[in-house]
C-alpha cells in the first residue's frame, strides 16, 4: 500500500481554527502579512489584539501521523509523544518571533492526541468563548469540533489513499 503523507492542506474546513477566535470575540487574521521568519514562512494566524502579557498570539497548526516510519519509534514511547516532538520543532522554527508575539504550536496526531500546551490553550480559548456566549458547554464543544475535524481529516486521507491505490493498480 502507498505511504500516506499528511498535510494540513487537506483538512476539510481550514477556517474552523479561526472561527473559534471569532466566537470568543477575538479578531484574528490568517497567514498574517509582514509576520514572517527570515525564510519568509509565516504562522497560520495572528490575533489582532493582545492575548496575554501585552502580546498578540500567533499559532501554527500541524497534523502528524504517528504511524509514519519516521515517527514509529517515538510513538511507541507514549501516546502524544509525536505531537510533543512536532510541537517542539514548530516552537524552534518561530523563536525569532517570540520577542514580540506569543507563539502557540497546535499539533494534532492523526490518531487523536494533542501536544500538551495546546490542551491548556484550547481550554482557555473555550473559557473565553463561554464568557462571550454565556453557554457553559462551549469549551467542551470546542474539543468535540476538533475531534470531528480529525475524523474528517482521516476520512479524506483514507479516501485519497484508496483512490491513489486503485488508480495505481489500473495502470
Amino acid at each position: 500500500m502507498a505511504s500516506i503523507a499528511l498535510s494540513v492542506n487537506v483538512i476539510p474546513d481550514r477556517s474552523a481554527r479561526h472561527h473559534a477566535f471569532a466566537s470568543a470575540g477575538i479578531p484574528a487574521i490568517k497567514e498574517p502579512p509582514g509576520l514572517s521568519r527570515s525564510d519568509r514562512k509565516r504562522p497560520n494566524g495572528l490575533t489582532l489584539i493582545p492575548w496575554q502579557a501585552g502580546k498578540a498570539l500567533s499559532w501554527e497548526v500541524t497534523v502528524v501521523c504517528p504511524l509514519a516510519e519516521s515517527y514509529v519509534d517515538v510513538a511507541a514511547q507514549d501516546a502524544g509523544a509525536v505531537a510533543e516532538l512536532a510541537a517542539s520543532r514548530k516552537s524552534a522554527k518561530y523563536t525569532e518571533l517570540e520577542s514580540c508575539y506569543l507563539c502557540q504550536p497546535i499539533v494534532v496526531e492523526s490518531l487523536g492526541p494533542l501536544n500538551g500546551s495546546v490542551v491548556s490553550f484550547l481550554s482557555g480559548l473555550g473559557q473565553r468563548i463561554t464568557e462571550v456566549s454565556g453557554e457553559d458547554s462551549e469549551g467542551s464543544f470546542l474539543f468535540q469540533r476538533l475531534s470531528v475535524l480529525i475524523q474528517r481529516f482521516n476520512a479524506v486521507l483514507l479516501h485519497d489513499c484508496i483512490i491513489d491505490e486503485v488508480a495505481g493498480n489500473s495502470r
